[in-house]
């Protein structure tokens, strides 16, 4: 069975902040499976550096163990970059941003996210206040 699901970082920095949306993503981080949900581990980069600045490093990794059991990780790899340069160039988004949309790209799977960078965008379900 191929992944089909993506959190981005802003739904795991806000799920494991306890932010305002962080109810909205309990469905989609609860269910997490390796089978089903992918990472890019620009992912875990993003989730641990802004947990760890905002919150305290036990909370960073507490989150990073839970993205580790629960999903499975994905390197960047070669394909997986020259493939986001272009979506980057295509849909201008930042580095960061096109190598998850190239990453979920590859694996056919949907990115959860409150990003704004994303909204509107084919395969995200779009989790936000605006």
């Amino acid at each position: 069975m191929k992944p089909n699901v993506l959190i981005d970082s802003y739904g795991w920095i806000e799920y494991f902040s306890d932010g305002p949306l962080a109810g909205k993503y309990v469905p989609y981080i609860q269910k997490a499976d390796p089978k089903t949900h992918i990472t890019p581990s620009i992912v875990l980069y993003e989730v641990y550096k802004k947990l760890k600045k905002e919150s305290e490093e036990e909370r960073a990794l507490e989150a990073y163990g839970y993205i580790l059991a629960y999903t499975r990780v994905v390197h960047l790899t070669e394909e997986i970059a020259i493939e986001a340069a272009d979506v980057s160039l295509k849909e201008n988004l930042a580095m960061a941003d096109a190598i998850i949309r190239a990453t979920a790209g590859k694996f056919n799977a949907k990115i959860v996210t409150g990003d704004l960078h994303f909204k509107g965008l084919k395969d995200v379900i779009y989790i936000g206040s605006s």
